[in-house]
C-alpha cells in the first residue's frame, strides 16, 4: 500500500521522542524588602529644620504648612546610569523621620517579575508625603520611576508632588568653591567625613547583574549599604543648607555666603540677598558682592544707595572700569547731572590707559566704547549749554 506524505515524514524523523516535562515558572508574590532605624545623632536639626527657611532655599511650590516628618527621602539603584526604556529601578530606597529615628525602607526586586511589586509599595508610600526629597531626581530618579509606572500600566499620579532636589540647591551654595557636588564628595567635604569601603556607583548595575547570574545575595551587600547611606546622607544635607539659609553670619567661607546671596536674589528674595552680599563683601567675593549689591539697588530704583557702593568700589579700585560706567549713567539718566557724568567718564578714560592685565583687544574696546561715551555726553552738555544761553537771553 503506498505511503501518504504524513507516513513518509514520520518515516524519516524516525519515532517521536518524549517531550520533557515543562519547568514551572517560579510564583512571585512580593518584592524583597528590609527596614532599619538610624540614630539622629549625626542630625541634630532635624526635627528643627525651619519650613520657612526651605521655601527660600526652593522656589518651587512647596506646601505652606509643611512639617519635616512629611518629607520622604528618596533615591534608586538601577540597571543602567544614562536612563532609556532599557533601565530599570531593581532598588528602592525611601527615608522619612519617625519619633524613633530616621526609618529607612528598601525595596529590591529579586528578578524582573518582581518590579511591579516594587512599585506597588513605593505608591503605597507615596501617598503618606506631601513632599519629595532627592539628589538629582528632577533629571533622573522621578522620570525613570514614571515611566516604569506607566509601562507595568500603574498610575503614576503618585509622583506628582513637591520636590527639593538637593543637588541643585547644593550647586547654587558650593559650585564656586567646590566645583564637584556630587554626595560622596559633598559629605566628604561638608561633614568630614569619607565613606569607607563604599562601591562607586558605575559597578551597581554589574553587582545586580551578577546577583542575577549566581543567586549570590552578597553581590548586593555593598549596594544596599551604599542606598542606605545616599538616603541618610540627604536628610542631613538638607538639614545643613537650610542652617546655612537662617545663619549666614555663621559661614566660614564667603564664596558660600555670596553663592547664597546670588541663589536668593534669583529667588527673589532681596532683602536676605542683601543681607548675604553685605556679609560676603570680603576676601575673594568681595568686588562681585559689591557688583550684586549695587546692581540690585539699581533694580529697585534705589539710586543713591547704589551710588554710594559705586564710589566705594572706585576707591578701592574694584570692578575696574565698571564702576565709573555706572556712576556715568546713574548721573546722566537718574541725576540729570551731565557734568559729574562728564567727570566720571573722563576718570574712566584714565583708568583704562593704565597699565593693566587685560587683554589688549578688552582694553581697546573698552577704551572706544569711554571715548563714544564721552563725546556723546560733550555734545550733549553742549546742546544743553546753548539752549540755557538762548533762553537767558530772551529774558533780557
Amino acid at each position: 500500500m503506498p505511503l501518504n506524505l504524513r507516513d513518509k515524514l514520520r518515516a524519516v524523523d524516525g519515532p517521536r521522542r518524549p517531550t520533557a516535562p515543562v519547568k514551572a515558572e517560579p510564583v512571585f508574590r512580593d518584592c524583597w524588602h528590609d527596614s532599619r532605624v538610624l540614630p539622629l545623632d549625626a542630625v541634630p536639626g532635624a526635627w528643627e529644620l525651619p519650613m520657612e527657611i526651605v521655601r527660600l532655599m526652593e522656589p518651587g511650590t512647596l506646601p505652606a504648612q509643611l512639617a519635616p516628618e512629611k518629607i520622604l527621602y528618596l533615591d534608586t539603584e538601577t540597571t543602567g546610569l544614562s536612563g532609556g526604556a532599557g533601565t530599570v529601578a531593581f532598588l528602592v530606597g525611601i527615608g522619612y523621620l519617625t519619633p524613633e529615628g530616621f526609618l529607612v525602607h528598601q525595596y529590591l526586586m529579586r528578578d524582573y517579575p518582581e518590579e511591579r511589586y516594587l512599585l506597588e509599595n513605593l505608591r503605597g508610600l507615596l501617598t503618606q508625603f506631601d513632599v519629595l526629597c532627592t539628589f538629582n531626581g528632577k533629571s533622573f530618579d522621578l522620570p525613570l520611576l514614571q515611566s516604569r509606572l506607566r509601562m507595568n500600566r500603574m498610575d503614576a499620579a503618585c509622583l506628582d508632588k513637591p520636590h527639593i532636589d538637593l543637588l541643585h540647591l547644593a550647586r547654587r551654595i558650593w559650585k564656586m568653591r567646590l566645583g564637584r557636588c556630587n554626595l560622596g564628595h559633598l559629605e566628604e567635604i561638608i561633614f568630614g567625613e569619607a565613606r569607607e569601603d563604599d562601591i562607586p556607583g558605575s559597578q551597581v548595575p554589574e553587582r545586580y547583574f551578577a546577583y542575577l547570574k549566581t543567586g549570590d545575595f552578597s553581590q548586593l551587600a555593598p549596594v544596599l549599604d551604599h542606598n542606605r547611606q545616599d538616603i541618610f546622607s540627604l536628610c542631613r544635607l538638607l538639614t545643613h543648607m537650610a542652617t546655612m539659609y537662617a545663619a549666614p553670619e555663621q559661614q566660614r567661607h564667603e564664596q558660600d555666603v555670596f553663592s547664597m546671596g546670588v541663589a536668593l536674589e534669583k529667588n527673589r528674595h532681596l532683602d536676605q540677598a542683601r543681607r548675604c552680599y553685605r556679609l560676603a563683601a570680603r576676601g575673594l567675593t568681595k568686588a562681585s558682592s559689591h557688583r550684586r549689591l549695587a546692581h540690585s539697588y539699581r533694580r529697585t530704583g534705589e539710586g543713591a544707595e547704589a551710588c554710594a557702593i559705586w564710589q566705594e568700589m572706585i576707591r578701592l579700585g574694584e570692578g575696574w572700569i565698571e564702576p565709573y560706567v555706572e556712576l556715568a549713567k546713574y548721573y546722566e539718566h537718574t541725576a540729570r547731572d551731565l557734568d559729574a557724568a562728564l567727570e566720571v567718564t573722563r576718570q574712566a578714560l584714565c583708568k583704562v590707559a593704565e597699565p593693566a592685565l587685560r587683554p589688549p583687544q578688552t582694553v581697546q574696546e573698552a577704551k572706544n566704547a569711554l571715548q563714544y561715551r564721552y563725546a556723546r555726553l560733550k555734545r550733549k552738555w553742549e546742546k544743553q549749554a546753548t539752549l540755557f544761553t538762548s533762553r537767558e537771553d530772551r529774558r533780557c
